[in-house]
Formats: structure tokens, C-alpha cells, sequence
């Protein structure tokens, strides 16, 4: 199985700018996946930013938002700048990755960290 521990989040007011890390673990075969997901209260889990070979953004943080990814050590980077209060949620780490025994390939979250931005 593989282990995502996430670190980084909090509060911030509106402007200000938090990194949020994701470091994968276990029986990994290989990562094809990572990225980052948030929810909103009383929506629904959506898209923040991917790397799978190229990066793939929501629109509502292009140009704010940066991903990065350390293949070697399987990890995730999420630098955010220029927040605003609707960026406001619990922000996922996602990866899809094989693991040992099987070439299958499965999806895998974090427990989610919170990110509040004041206005």
C-alpha cells in the first residue's frame, strides 16, 4: 500500500502565501500521479493542480499556483501565492500510482490539511 503524510496549511489572510508537502511511501512501483485536490465546505472535492509528466492547473489558480514534484524522494510540492479567501478548504494530496504485485494502478489520498484564508 502506499502512505501519504502531508505537512504545511494553516491560516493566512488574503495576499499571503503557504506551501503545502506531500511525501509518498510504501510498496511503490511507480508513481504515474501527483497532485493536489481541495473541498470547500458544501462542495464538492475538486482539482487544484496535477503533475504527470506535465502540470495541469484549475483555472481559478493558474498563475498563483505552483506544483512540483521530486520524483526521486516521491514527492509533492504546492507553492500558493496571492491567496484569496475562496481558496479557502481542506487541500488533498492525490497520487496514482502501481505498487508491488500487482501492475495495476490505484488511487491514493491524504488525510487533508486545512487552509483558511482570511479576508
Amino acid at each position: 500500500q502506499v502512505q501519504l503524510v502531508e505537512s504545511g496549511g494553516g491560516l493566512v489572510q488574503a495576499g499571503g502565501s503557504l506551501r503545502l508537502s506531500c511525501a509518498a511511501s510504501g510498496s511503490i512501483r511507480n508513481i504515474i500521479t501527483m497532485g493536489w485536490y481541495r473541498q470547500a465546505p458544501g462542495k464538492p472535492r475538486e482539482l487544484v493542480a496535477t503533475s504527470a509528466g506535465s502540470t495541469n492547473y484549475a483555472d481559478s489558480v493558474k498563475d498563483r499556483f505552483t506544483i512540483s514534484r521530486v520524483n526521486a524522494k516521491n514527492t509533492v510540492d504546492l507553492q500558493m501565492n496571492s491567496l484569496k479567501p475562496e481558496d479557502t478548504g481542506v487541500y488533498y494530496c492525490y497520487v496514482k500510482a502501481t505498487i508491488y504485485g500487482t501492475f495495476l494502478a490505484y488511487d491514493y489520498w491524504g488525510q487533508g490539511t486545512q487552509v483558511t484564508v482570511s479576508s
